[in-house]
């Protein structure tokens, strides 16, 4: 498969579509528009993937809504050459979004079929993040904290409290909290053991779950 320019078009028509909704940073926007989403779905679905919709992946995840991978990444402000933890690996496009802004970016799969392909694929598109790990997101990366930002890519029922450790000060965790709808949050790093809230409405995540495989 390749990426042409009917592809690159139909980019466009999506970064159009996120803007509309309200997404306004252009590195986000910009990541959107480069980001070959086609290439990291089931051939099934391709004909779909500038949809501006969720898809089902391997192990009964699915890719996320570009909106979302968006909303989240806008969410984060991170720049260029930040620290980013990614919790949810999953199909790679989240991790790719963030990597052509520039960031460095550590994440974290549990799926062990997902994890296998995506630590194989991602390089091929000359994706490179620091570190693909397969493991429990609950728990965070200790050994590579803090992170300039955390996000996670599942449904979370509750907020885990190594990844609030793992953040920098001034730093910012966005993760989707609640079990059937999540309510986006975001958590900023204002002190040792200070922590600003906010909501930002519902979405619909895949749960993040815990010590599977």
């Amino acid at each position: 498969m390749k990426d042409t320019h009917k592809h690159q078009g139909l980019r466009n028509q999506l970064v159009t579509t996120i803007n509309e909704k309200g997404i306004i940073d252009k590195n986000v926007l910009n990541a959107i528009a480069a980001v070959p989403r086609h290439l990291f779905m089931d051939s099934g679905f391709v004909d779909f993937a500038y949809q501006d919709k969720a898809f089902p992946i391997a192990a009964e995840q699915t890719i996320s809504q570009p909106y979302t991978v968006a909303f989240q990444t806008e969410l984060l402000q991170v720049k260029p050459n930040d620290k980013v933890l990614e919790i949810g690996t999953g199909s790679g496009y989240q991790t790719a979004v963030l990597l052509e802004i520039g960031i460095r970016v550590y994440t974290i799969e549990r799926q062990k079929e997902l994890f296998k392909k995506t630590k194989l694929f991602l390089p091929k598109l000359n994706y490179k993040p620091k570190k693909i790990i397969f493991g429990d997101g609950y728990k965070g990366l200790p050994e590579e904290a803090p992170f300039d930002g955390i996000i996670v890519t599942a449904g979370a029922p509750f907020v885990p409290k190594p990844l609030l450790a793992q953040l920098k000060i001034g730093g910012r965790l966005v993760i989707p909290v609640g079990d059937e709808v999540q309510t986006m949050t975001l958590f900023v790093r204002t002190g040792e053991k200070d922590f600003e809230k906010h909501e930002f409405g519902n979405f619909r995540f895949v749960p993040m779950l815990k010590e599977r495989n």
